[in-house]
């Protein structure tokens, strides 16, 4: 199977309620996302002209619009997380979802967002969201 990868990265802030650690509180990350595709296309042989399964300049835009100007220098919290902290509400940038934003929802989030939006016979086959440097979640098809 042939498959393209590009690699994305944004910043964003998040707590986790009902989470002993440090994580409880309020602290922001510079996550970097590997979004990978895959085209049943031509499973046989090359590409067709022009050679490409998807243009790198187009998966970058979807990404972008989908997922980037959606979560890039937000303060992501859950609506139970502001019940228990009501000071948060007036804070800039807040994004309230319904889930903890832990780095595995903000995966599936991420995935729910893009699985629909690809041309054709694109598929999505890979997301991976590292929330460190060694730290990340990973979703497949394959997995």
């Amino acid at each position: 199977m042939l498959s393209v990868t590009k690699i994305f990265r944004f910043e964003m802030a998040h707590a986790l309620y009902g989470y002993a650690g440090k994580c409880k509180n309020i602290h922001g990350h510079s996550y970097v996302l590997h979004v990978t595709v895959t085209s049943s296309v031509n499973k046989q042989g090359y590409l067709p002209a022009p050679g490409l399964i998807f243009d790198f300049k187009d998966l970058k835009k979807i990404v972008d619009d989908l997922i980037l100007q959606k979560l890039d220098h937000q303060l992501v919290l859950s609506g139970t997380y502001l019940n228990t902290n009501p000071a948060f509400m007036a804070a800039e940038n807040l994004l309230i979802w319904e889930m903890e934003p832990s780095v595995e929802n903000i995966l599936l989030f991420i995935r729910q967002q893009l699985q629909m939006h690809f041309p054709g016979e694109l598929q999505l086959l890979k997301l991976k969201l590292f929330e460190t440097a060694d730290s990340y979640a990973e979703w497949g098809n394959a997995l």
